[in-house]
This record gives C-alpha cells, sequence and structure tokens, in this order.
C-alpha cells in the first residue's frame, strides 16, 4: 500500500534528477564539446527526457533553477554546484521564457503582430520577425506574402531587423514542396516575382537586416538569410541549397547571391551537389558573417541588431545603395525564368514526386 510520503519522496528526486542532467549539461557546453542545440537533442533522443534539460530551465526560470541548485549544493554537496553558464546568464537578465530569452530565445511578439506562419516583436528602434511555423519553418507561398506585408510596414521605419526562428531546431529547411506542387506555372512565375520583389526591397532598405540562422538553413532558407544584410550563425547551424536534387534549381536568389558571397566555384559547387556546409565553412568562406556559441546567438545577434540602429541613418542607406551590385536585379529575372522552365520539366516532377514518396529518382533529361 502507497503511504502519503511516496509522491514527495517521487517529487524530490525527479527534481534532483533533472537538476544533475542540467548541471551535467551544462559542463559539457562550458567545455565545448557539443552545441547547446545538440545537447538539448541528444538528452531527448538518448535520455528520454522531454523536454531536453535546457528548454526545461527556461521554462522553469533559470533564476528559481539557479536557486534550487544553491539548495541541493549545500545538502548535497559540489555535484549541485551551479555552473557558471547558468550564472552568467541569470546575471545577464536571461531567466528563460518569462523574458524571452535564456539558453535558447521566446518570441515576444508586439499586440496584434502574431501572423500565421510569422510574428513581429520590436524593442526600440530593433525589430525581430520571427519564423513561426514549427517545425522546419517552410518557405511558402503564405511565408512570402506575409513577409513581403510586414517588410511594407517597417521599412525604414525599423532602423534594424533581425530575423530569427521561433524553435530551437530549424531556421528554415526549405520551400514547402507540397504547397509548390499545388501551383500552376503562372502562380509559380508569380511567387517567384513576389519573394525577389521582398528580398530586393530589404537590400535596397535603409533598414539593416541581420539573419539571426540557429540551425537549418536550406533552399529558400538560405536564401532569405542570403538577401539580409548579415548573416550571424550559430555553432549548430549549417546552410545548403538542396534543389538540384529534386531536379530543379534555386528560385529565390541561390544562382545570383550565392556566387557573390562565396565565389563562382564553391557556388557552383553547393548548388550542382545539394551538399550543405557547416557554420564554420560557411564563415570561411564568407557566407556567414561570424559563428557564435548557439546559447549566446540570439543575444549577440541582438547586439549587433543594437549597434547597427544607432548608426547615421543617412550614411546606412547610402552604403547600402551604392554597394548593391547593378546586374543583380537582371540575374535574377534570368534565374526566375530559368526556374519557371526547369520546374515545369518531367525531370522536376521525377524529383519532387521521388522526394515526397521517399525514393531514389531516376532523372532523364526531360
Amino acid at each position: 500500500m502507497s503511504t502519503a510520503a511516496e509522491p514527495a519522496a517521487t517529487d524530490t528526486l525527479v527534481e534532483r534528477f533533472s537538476l544533475k542532467a542540467l548541471v551535467e549539461a551544462c559542463l559539457v557546453l562550458e567545455e565545448g564539446a557539443a552545441a547547446a542545440k545538440d545537447i538539448e537533442m541528444g538528452m531527448m533522443m538518448g535520455a528520454g527526457l522531454m523536454p531536453g534539460p535546457f528548454a526545461r530551465a527556461d521554462r522553469d526560470g533559470l533564476d528559481a533553477v539557479l536557486e534550487a541548485l544553491e539548495r541541493l549544493e549545500s545538502q548535497w554537496g559540489q555535484s549541485f554546484t551551479p555552473p557558471g553558464v547558468l550564472r552568467r546568464l541569470v546575471g545577464q537578465g536571461r531567466l528563460g521564457r518569462k523574458t524571452g530569452q535564456g539558453f535558447f530565445p521566446y518570441a515576444q511578439p508586439d499586440e496584434g503582430q502574431s501572423r500565421e506562419t510569422i510574428a513581429l516583436e520590436t524593442r526600440g528602434d530593433v525589430g525581430i520577425v520571427w519564423l513561426n511555423r514549427a517545425p522546419a519553418n517552410p518557405i511558402s507561398p503564405q511565408v512570402v506574402q506575409e513577409l513581403s506585408e510586414l517588410w511594407d510596414e517597417v521599412d525604414g521605419k525599423l532602423r534594424s531587423v533581425v530575423i530569427a526562428s521561433s524553435n530551437i531546431f530549424t531556421f528554415s529547411a526549405g520551400a514547402d514542396i507540397k504547397q509548390f506542387t499545388k501551383m500552376s506555372e503562372p502562380e509559380g512565375r508569380e511567387l517567384i516575382e513576389s519573394a525577389h520583389k521582398f528580398m530586393r526591397a530589404m537590400e535596397a532598405s535603409p533598414t539593416v537586416t541581420i539573419a539571426a540562422v540557429n540551425s537549418l538553413a536550406f533552399g529558400g532558407g538560405c536564401e532569405l538569410a542570403m538577401a539580409c544584410d548579415f548573416r550571424i550563425a550559430a555553432e549548430s547551424a549549417s546552410f545548403g541549397q538542396p534543389e538540384i536534387n529534386l531536379g530543379i534549381i534555386p528560385g529565390f536568389g541561390g544562382t545570383q547571391r550565392l556566387p557573390r558571397l562565396v565565389g563562382e566555384g564553391k557556388a557552383l559547387e553547393m548548388n550542382l551537389t545539394g551538399e550543405p556546409i557547416d557554420a564554420f565553412e560557411a564563415e570561411r568562406v564568407g557566407l556567414a558573417t561570424r559563428v557564435v556559441p548557439d546559447h549566446e546567438l540570439f543575444d549577440i545577434t541582438l547586439s549587433w541588431a543594437r549597434k547597427l540602429a544607432e548608426q547615421a541613418p543617412l550614411a546606412v542607406s547610402r552604403i547600402k545603395s551604392v554597394s548593391m551590385d547593378g546586374e543583380l536585379g537582371e540575374g535574377l529575372r534570368r534565374e526566375g525564368e530559368a526556374f519557371g522552365e526547369v520546374f515545369a520539366s518531367e525531370d522536376a516532377k521525377e524529383g519532387i514526386g521521388a522526394f515526397l514518396g521517399k525514393r531514389k529518382p531516376k532523372f532523364e533529361g526531360k
């Protein structure tokens, strides 16, 4: 027969196990053995902790977690000593979900600024556009439309804008393939033109844009990041243009912006093989502006945005305008035409069908 003391004892055991798991996860993080997202996923998949130790601590409040560890340290010794990274986050006021930042960032959209796929949060002259369609944040016609409408609202009104993901597993894994297969050729061309217009507007705007790439940035997600003025990447981030594997070509600027950032040879390699590169390779070749620890990504990106928002607006506007390559617009026009032609091919139908059917495609050059 159970006793009244058993539930309390179980709760105590669960608390100790959860806090000890957090301590060990923090030590792995501090040693640089793995990134925060990888540790979180490892503990979820391997130890069955749902949520993982970092997300759990963010949910409970890092200040409360710190107090609990200090209490257990006095009772059980140094094995529960609060890690340095936890003390630093608390000291910085990054207390988890309730403050919008902890081990991971959390969206706190302005009132009335939550759309179906994106959300806007403003902090003074800085805006944060959250990609908010978990788990993959695919680039769909609706996403392009909502981004375009939102950009019309903030263009020139906010001094800098961060584009970030509201989940830890993906920045944007690329286009919503199922949505694309439902579109007619005219609808597809209209979508490409809309995406090009929106991204060109970002490049021409006096508002500075920064992509905070926390994880996968593939296909349209990579192209969205490339249209930003800067790309700050987490250590666990990766970039890629895998469209070739579907028998199609990049359609949101991947054939134009990628060579301008990484050089023609590297861009051709990425576009023709479809193989992704990690954050450090992206920084080496010029695709990523800076690589930072996962748990510091949002805070560092936000500090960049605040610094850039303080710069002289007229000078920022002129620097951006004269830095733009006059050939880009023509290149994007040619890319749009080529995308429409290839997307209507038999190879594209085979590649997309194979992807959706989880089989290897058989291309025939038709």
